[in-house]
């Protein structure tokens, strides 16, 4: 009795149900070790296949009580698996081994040879892991009266993780639980330095203060001390020492540079390099203000950078470093090459306008003084032409890459080569299609007239390429190529003038008829121009009979009072031109405007024809009544018909005069921009900032 009650405590405390005894209760038992130990489902299956069945029993409570004893130690909550060998908790384990007997074999040998192998047995090659895991995961289940496995699904420890379905369908049904919603934190528009891990810098001694043999070495350590990096963006009051000491530092070594000379050595030029680099070099963050005609670069407030505070310091440095006497190219060609220039026109795409200053200026200092890099730089200028063109068309650094290539341009040596031809027509002229063309306008107008001073013979496809891209839509944009169009005419030879004068004055024809007072005001300021009159004067009886029609329709019709003095201007000067030519205009457009009446009159006719084919049909009163009678509008006539000529010339010259004295009373009107609240920050940090190439003149230099 007393080792019956101690058999069952004993089979308690490990977890068993008591079992019934006999051969069932041994092979139960012998079963069940087999699969503790890592005989697997062979082992389980041997033991409980006894007579007495108790065996099945005791092997299901014994999963059951290690799932509880799992569950309680948190293993499932973690994510944690049971152990690699299949078996159940250790304390499950830990029961006393019975010898081996006729009842009890195939248990023990189960057992014993899970416990001398110590390892699961192998994975079917072709199993993928999650199919792998699923036996790992229900190891320690129940099994069923068919002997069979039940594998119960694991909790996953992940979200947005795959619910493991039943082993009878593991392999089949994958339900994926939906992603959640995360809300992303709010996008921060400055760069994001990788700040250094050892941002503690120690404050070295001043560089006049040490002597001249040891400046070489404590200039190199202050380089090198300026390459650690500090988070302005994300805690900008952290380290404020350690940035203060790294200022101090930059700001010393640029009035060092500046007022020394022979201290550019040869082992200065790699830190320099490498200093520049890291400070520099990063990965700018996407662009805040909107693309295309959207973006208004006088009302839209750039992003600033945050670390503004040591990058002027480095970039002023760096300009200081290149415009040095001391500065040998020859050295610095084995640091700055074409990977620098790479990553140097990367940064063009800055928001912040006081970097892209610097940039502009540092870009050109290079392009001058390493011969070998120019045509690469040219190259890599195209390259991001193209992009901004065909595919993004958004780059922050558009007018400052032209702006270099003004001056770049204007030191082509005659004659042009063919490569520089087709950099104009195929990268420059395409730029005025794109939708922000406002932003770079006046350097892309530069570019232009430099090489038509150039070249003369390329006068005729520019001028052709402008008419093409001529804007429909956008009145704004149109007052942008009359300007350059003017430009363009300013510096126009004769000869090539004569060449695209027709289809160019029946454009600027179609500007002054415009019902945007600004399109058409601007058209008629080249009337105003002595060159471009000069021009016209020599090719009036081509030009006048082109612009007549319109310049006397608006004279009349045109709803902005201020086009009416432009435009009997603009008839004066033709008129004084060549009075025989303006009068036989004149009486042309008379006789235009007969036929036109004529053409209406027939055109009625027609009309009552129609009308009276109608009537004649039955069903005629029927549609009169269900609709509304229309009749044909008499059509209102451009101005008065040109009854004489003496009265036009009268008039012309009143209206001219009268013009004039407006034109000196009233105010140019300028459009009004809207009152939008500026950024204080932005503005001071603008106004405050000091231009790249006036820091240099400052030294004379």
């Amino acid at each position: 009795m007393r080792k019956s009650v101690r058999a069952r405590e004993g089979v308690w405390a490990n977890g068993r149900a008591p079992g019934g005894g006999g051969a069932g209760s041994a092979r139960g038992q012998g079963g069940e070790r087999g699969w503790e130990a890592g005989g697997g489902r062979g082992g389980e299956r041997r033991g409980g296949a006894g007579r007495g069945g108790p065996g099945r029993d005791a092997a299901a409570a014994a999963a059951a009580a290690a799932a509880a004893a799992a569950a309680a130690s948190g293993n499932l909550e973690k994510g944690k698996r049971e152990p690699a060998n299949g078996s159940v908790p250790g304390r499950l384990r830990q029961r006393r081994r019975r010898p081996g007997g006729r009842d009890g074999r195939g248990g023990g040998a189960a057992a014993a040879g899970g416990r001398r192998r110590g390892r699961p047995a192998p994975a079917m090659p072709n199993k993928n892991k999650k199919e792998k895991e699923l036996p790992k995961a229900g190891k320690s289940g129940k099994s069923s009266k068919e002997g069979q496995d039940v594998i119960e699904p694991e909790i996953p420890s992940r979200k947005n993780s795959l619910l493991s379905a039943p082993a009878s369908a593991s392999s089949k049904v994958k339900v994926q639980i939906p992603p959640s919603v995360v809300k992303r934190d709010k996008r921060q528009n400055s760069s994001r330095f990788s700040a250094s891990n050892n941002r503690e810098l120690q404050k070295l001694p001043s560089l006049k203060d040490v002597p001249p043999a040891d400046q070489e070495k404590l200039f190199i350590q202050k380089l090198r001390q300026c390459c650690v990096l500090f988070d302005f963006v994300s805690d900008p009051l952290s380290d404020l020492k350690w940035k203060e000491v790294k200022r101090a530092a930059l700001s010393e070594m640029v009035e060092y540079i500046t007022h020394n000379r022979n201290v550019i050595t040869e082992p200065i030029y790699p830190e320099v390099v490498h200093m520049f680099a890291v400070n520099m070099f990063r990965t700018l963050p996407p662009s805040s203000n909107p693309t295309g005609a959207e973006f208004d670069p006088e009302e839209d407030e750039p992003t600033l950078e945050a670390a503004w505070p040591h990058l002027q310091l480095v970039y002023e440095f760096f300009l200081r470093f290149l415009e040095s006497p001391d500065f040998q190219p020859n050295i610095a060609k084995k640091y700055i090459d074409q990977k620098f220039v790479l990553q140097l026109l990367e940064l063009f795409d800055s928001e912040d306008p006081r970097e892209r200053d610097f940039l502009k200026t540092t870009l050109h200092r290079i392009y001058g003084k390493f011969l070998g890099l120019r045509a690469y730089i040219r190259k890599q200028i195209n390259n991001i032409f193209y992009r901004f063109i065909y595919e993004t068309e958004h780059h922050n650094g558009i007018a400052e890459l032209l702006e270099i290539l003004g001056s770049i341009i204007n030191g082509f040596a005659l004659p042009l080569k063919e490569e520089h031809k087709i950099f104009l027509l195929k990268v420059l002229l395409p730029l005025h299609k794109v939708k922000s063309l406002s932003v770079y306008h006046p350097q892309l107008a530069y570019c232009v007239v430099q090489f038509l001073e150039k070249d003369s013979t390329l006068t005729e496809p520019v001028v052709m390429a402008l008419l093409k891209y001529w804007p429909k839509t956008h009145s704004p944009k149109e007052v942008m190529f009359l300007n350059e169009l003017e430009e363009i005419l300013d510096v126009i030879e004769p000869s090539e003038f004569v060449k695209i004068m027709e289809p160019l004055f029946r454009q600027l024809a179609k500007c002054v008829s415009s019902p945007h007072f600004q399109v058409a005001e601007r058209a008629l300021y080249y009337w105003n121009n002595e060159y471009i009159m000069s021009l016209i004067s020599d090719n009036a009886a081509k030009i006048l009979p082109i612009m007549f029609p319109s310049l006397y329709r608006n004279s009349k019709s045109h709803w902005n009072k201020t086009i009416h003095g432009l435009i009997y201007n603009a008839l004066k000067l033709f008129m004084e031109m060549n009075q025989k030519l303006f009068d036989d205009c004149t009486q042309q457009f008379k006789a235009e405007k007969l036929k036109e009446k004529l053409k209406m009159k027939e055109r009625e006719e027609a009309w009552v024809k129609i009308e009276n084919l109608a009537k004649a049909n039955p069903q005629y009163t029927l549609c009169s009544q269900a609709s509304i009678a229309s009749f044909p509008v008499a059509m209102e006539t451009d101005g008065p018909l040109l009854e004489d000529v003496l009265m036009l010339r009268k008039t012309v010259n009143e209206e001219a005069r009268q013009a004039q004295k407006d034109l000196k009373k009233e105010r140019p009107m300028v459009r009004r921009k809207s009152e939008l609240p500026q950024d204080l920050l932005t503005k001071n940090a603008l106004e405050a900032h000091c231009r790249a190439d006036q820091l240099l003149s400052q030294d004379g230099r």
